[in-house]
């Protein structure tokens, strides 16, 4: 089946994009629509996965809107590349474990490209990096599966505030920071999101 690519160029608001979701899903098990890769930005926003915990919030003055995916607390804002999909594992192998990897993979070898070594963590969903002999998170990953159609998606740091996660403990890890990619290696990363859409299509057909 086909996969729709969509780039959306202004801010999508968060409850907007999931509905947007939901109902694709909806269709895609109906077999009345293809897959779907949507790549986005969304305006500032504290999302909250099921396995999220009270305590994790540290500014109590923050909005948290709670979601169905994976996960704990993130923030998603201006900067940040989001990538949602509709990916249907009904016509691929039914392996949750092996579909999370091939969005690690993807990731890594995406930036790889940029000469930025990174690494997955069994422990620690997400995608890492070794920053001044810090371990510091640069991209975080929560998916949903609904009738063996995983959806939701996963976010990168490119150039997004940082100190916005400090009013949070990120994805629930109290001893590691986030950081984006500019901080990392101040480069021209205009072409991360194709990059990033690519592989992602050439992993999946593995």
């Amino acid at each position: 089946m086909k996969i729709e690519i969509k780039k959306s160029k202004k801010p999508i608001e968060y409850a907007y994009a999931i509905d947007y979701l939901e109902k694709r899903l909806k269709l895609i098990n109906q077999k009345k629509a293809n897959e779907i890769i949507w790549v986005l930005e969304h305006p500032k926003i504290y999302t909250a996965g099921v396995s999220y915990k009270e305590n994790e919030i540290l500014d109590k003055n923050i909005k948290i809107i709670k979601t169905k995916r994976g996960g704990k607390i993130t923030c998603h804002g201006p900067g940040q590349s989001i990538f949602y999909f509709v990916i249907d594992l009904n016509n691929r192998k039914k392996d949750i474990r092996k579909f999370i990897m091939i969005i690690e993979k993807t990731i890594i070898q995406t930036l790889k490209e940029y000469k930025i070594d990174s690494f997955s963590d069994r422990n620690n969903i997400g995608i890492w990096v070794n920053q001044n002999k810090k371990i510091k998170k640069v991209a975080a990953i929560g998916i949903r599966v609904r009738k063996w159609i995983a959806y939701h998606g996963f976010a990168i740091n490119i150039k997004n505030n940082i100190y916005d996660f400090k009013k949070i403990i990120p994805c629930g890890i109290k001893d590691k920071n986030i950081t984006n990619l500019k901080n990392i290696k101040d480069q021209n990363y205009n072409q991360l999101n194709n990059k990033i859409i690519y592989n992602f299509i050439k992993n999946l057909k593995i």
